[in-house]
């Protein structure tokens, strides 16, 4: 206990001296405890994923069963009986041709093979009776076998001097109209049923067909659904190139859905090739500085942040295949990575 001596002018000078001296010697006595502050930071798992990026086509989709209608002979078009959106049955007639033309060429080709067959007839008659030689009975015989296979084919070419619809279905495009002169062949009626199903056609790179294989998984999605992905898989791969593009024509095969698709319809594929689960993945915000395949970037331990160089496989997206440096199930730092020391303390920040 200090006892503090009666008041006066030097008794007041030593008391507070007195006083300075124990206040001074009470704080050198105290502990000093300084917390410092830690870096307030966001973090994201490495997992793992493909070893190859993923390729987006975009194509246009069409009905697996469409068919491209069209004439066995040229002619002018007598009459179109539907047109475009039309629904059609199995057998109905949708185009016609001029019958003049095709009708002439039928009714002389019969009469040609009435005549071989009558002088076939005639010459047998006369070969058994020794007056023609067995040469010229050859002869007529093979006349009359070729006149027949002329009453054939024109016979052959008016059954399709018009158009029957060979399936219940849709007219999706008409590309011709009456009075029309036409080649062979030329596409007049396409139509479709949609019983098969849709199918995507797009086409792709050679270095990229040759990490396709058929039945490889994708994902579709409509320019006019975009929040909506239909699944499909990959039907059919072209091993020839189109002449006019220089690209691989493929068809992705799509699951059935509730959307109510069309022909023509725009969309985009995402098609995953490679080995699933190769190699590690990351955010691509995680990345603090690259130069070339390498990069650093921080992993959480504990409460530091560690500095870490990896290789880089390829980005893929939104994220990073990593080829060295990080194992799934780490974590790494995004938000707040740039700003960061090695080994500094961090706090994650609760989300």
């Amino acid at each position: 206990m200090i006892r503090i001596p009666p008041s006066g002018p030097a008794t007041m000078s030593t008391t507070l001296l007195l006083c300075a001296a124990l206040l001074l010697s009470s704080c050198q006595r105290a502990p000093a405890h300084v917390s410092a502050a830690a870096t307030l930071v966001a973090t994201a798992p490495v997992t793992a994923g493909p070893d190859q990026p993923a390729l987006r086509v975009h194509g246009v989709i069409a009905s697996r069963d469409e068919q491209r209608l069209s004439f066995k002979v040229g002619g002018v078009i007598a009459r179109m009986n539907v047109d475009t959106g039309d629904s059609v049955r199995a057998g109905q007639t949708l185009a016609e041709i001029e019958p003049a033309e095709i009708d002439a060429q039928l009714a002389q080709a019969r009469e040609l093979d009435s005549k071989a067959q009558r002088d076939l007839q005639r010459g047998e008659r006369l070969y058994s009776d020794e007056v023609l030689s067995l040469e010229q009975v050859q002869n007529l015989r093979t006349q009359r076998a070729i006149a027949a296979a002329q009453l054939r084919s024109a016979q052959f070419n008016r059954q399709y001097a018009r158009i029957n619809a060979p399936a219940d279905g849709v007219v999706l495009y008409r590309q011709a109209q009456a009075h029309e002169l036409i080649a062979p062949g030329q596409v007049i009626l396409v139509v479709s049923g949609g019983a098969r199903g849709y199918v995507l056609r797009a086409a792709v790179a050679d270095r990229d067909l040759l990490q396709l294989k058929v039945g490889l998984a994708a994902g579709v999605q409509l320019d006019a659904a975009p929040d909506r992905e239909l699944r499909g898989h990959i039907s059919e791969l072209s091993r020839a190139a189109d002449p006019a593009t220089g690209l691989f024509p493929i068809e992705i095969a799509l699951d059935p859905s509730d959307l109510h698709l069309a022909s023509g319809m725009v969309a985009s594929a995402r098609l995953q090739p490679g080995t699933l689960a190769a190699l590690p993945r990351m955010p691509a915000g995680a990345l603090v500085t690259a130069d070339g395949v390498r990069g650093t970037v921080f992993v959480l331990s504990g409460d530091r942040a560690q500095r870490r160089t990896v290789t880089i496989a390829f980005v893929d997206g939104d994220e990073i295949a990593v080829r060295a440096g990080l194992h799934p199930g780490e974590r790494v730092i995004t938000d707040g990575a740039p700003f960061l020391d090695d080994n500094e303390w961090v706090a994650v920040a609760a989300r």
